[in-house]
C-alpha cells in the first residue's frame, strides 16, 4: 500500500513514517519543496498513492503562515489534489478538542479543516488526538528545558485541569489501524491509557529531568499573556497561545463528542518514566532559543564576505 504523508517531517510525521516501508512513502512537507496549498504539486505527489495521511498543521502563526492558510487552505488542496490523483482514503491527524466558536483560531481551523475531509466524499478517518508526546514533541521537551532554566515554574489555573498524554509509539500504531481501514468510525477520540492532573504530569516530567523548581500556580491571563510574549520572542514558544487554551480547558474529552477508538486499538502505554527520559532534550533554553539571536546569527552570516 503506498501512501503519502503531509507534514512528514513534522513530529508525528516523522514517526509514523519511520514505521512505513520508504520504497512505498511519499513525504510531503515545505522542507521537500511542496507547498501545503499547492493542488497541482499535491496531485503529483499522491499520484500512485492509496492513502493520504494529512498530518500538516502549526501550533502558532508566523507570516504568511497563519492558520487559515494552512490548516483551511491547506486541507482543501490536500482534497482536492487526492480527487485527482484517486486516493481511496484520508487520514486526518487533528487535535481533540478542534470545535467551532470557541474563541480560539487553532482549534476552530482545524475543526473547519475536519469538516471539509468529512464532506470531500472520499472515505475517510478523522483522528482527535490529545497531546501526543515523544522524542522531538513541545511537551516534555518544553516542560524540561524550563525546569532546567528558571527556578520557579507556573501552573495554570488554580482549578486543576486532567491530561490523557497519548505517546508516539501508541500513536503511530492507531495512524497504521487507520491507514489499513481498521477503524470504522469516520470520527474517533484518541486519548492515553493514563489520566492524569497537569500539575503531577509537570512534576513527573521535572523529577526525570532533573529539576526542582518552585511551583506557582497562576491564572491563566497569565499563561495566555506569556504565550504571546514567547511567540514574539522565541523560535520555538515556551508556550504558544493555542496551547495556553488547551492547559487552560484539560485536554481528556472530545469537543464535541466524538467516540473512542476499538477497545483493542485505544493507547494502552503509561506515561512513565521510561517514555518521558527517551523524550528528554538536553539542557534548557538559552540564548540560541531567541529569535532575536537567531535573526543576528542568519544576517551575519549572510552580510560575511566569501574569502
Amino acid at each position: 500500500m503506498r501512501v503519502a504523508i503531509t507534514g512528514g517531517t513534522g513530529f508525528v510525521g516523522r514517526h509514523l513514517a519511520e514505521r512505513l516501508d520508504p520504497a512505498e512513502t511519499v513525504i510531503v512537507s515545505r522542507r521537500t519543496g511542496i507547498r501545503i496549498d499547492d493542488v497541482d504539486a499535491l496531485a503529483a505527489a499522491f499520484a500512485g498513492c492509496d492513502v493520504v495521511v494529512h498530518s500538516a498543521g502549526i501550533n502558532r502563526e508566523i507570516g504568511a503562515q497563519t492558520f487559515e492558510r494552512v490548516h483551511v487552505d491547506g486541507t482543501r488542496a490536500v482534497v482536492e489534489a487526492a480527487r485527482r490523483a484517486g486516493v481511496r482514503r484520508i487520514v486526518m491527524v487533528s487535535f481533540l478538542r478542534a470545535r467551532p466558536d470557541c474563541g480560539s483560531a487553532y482549534h476552530e481551523t482545524k475543526w473547519s479543516a475536519e469538516e471539509l475531509v468529512r464532506g470531500s466524499g472520499i472515505a475517510h478517518t478523522v483522528l482527535k488526538f490529545g497531546m501526543i508526546y515523544g522524542p522531538g514533541d513541545h511537551m516534555i521537551d518544553h516542560v524540561a528545558k524550563a525546569v532546567r532554566t528558571w527556578p520557579v515554574f507556573g501552573l495554570v489555573g488554580f482549578r486543576e485541569r486532567r491530561v490523557r498524554p497519548v505517546p508516539i509509539e501508541d500513536a503511530v500504531e492507531v495512524l497504521q489501524a487507520a491507514i489499513a481501514g481498521r477503524i470504522a468510525e469516520p470520527t474517533v477520540a484518541v486519548m492515553g491509557a493514563e489520566e492524569l492532573e497537569l500539575g503531577a504530569a509537570v512534576r513527573r516530567v521535572a523529577v526525570v529531568a532533573g529539576g526542582h523548581p518552585l511551583y506557582l500556580r497562576v491564572p491563566v491571563w497569565f499563561i495566555r499573556a506569556l504565550a504571546q510574549v514567547t511567540e514574539w520572542t522565541m523560535v520555538t514558544p515556551l508556550v504558544a497561545r493555542a496551547q495556553a487554551q488547551m492547559l487552560a480547558e484539560g485536554v481528556t474529552e472530545a469537543a464535541p463528542f466524538a467516540p473512542e477508538l476499538p477497545a483493542d486499538l485505544r493507547p494502552a502505554r503509561r506515561f512513565d518514566e521510561e517514555r518521558i527520559r527517551a523524550a528528554l532534550p538536553e539542557g534548557g533554553f538559552g540564548r540560541e532559543d531567541l529569535r532575536i539571536t537567531r535573526w543576528r546569527s542568519e544576517h551575519c552570516r549572510v552580510a560575511t564576505p566569501a574569502v
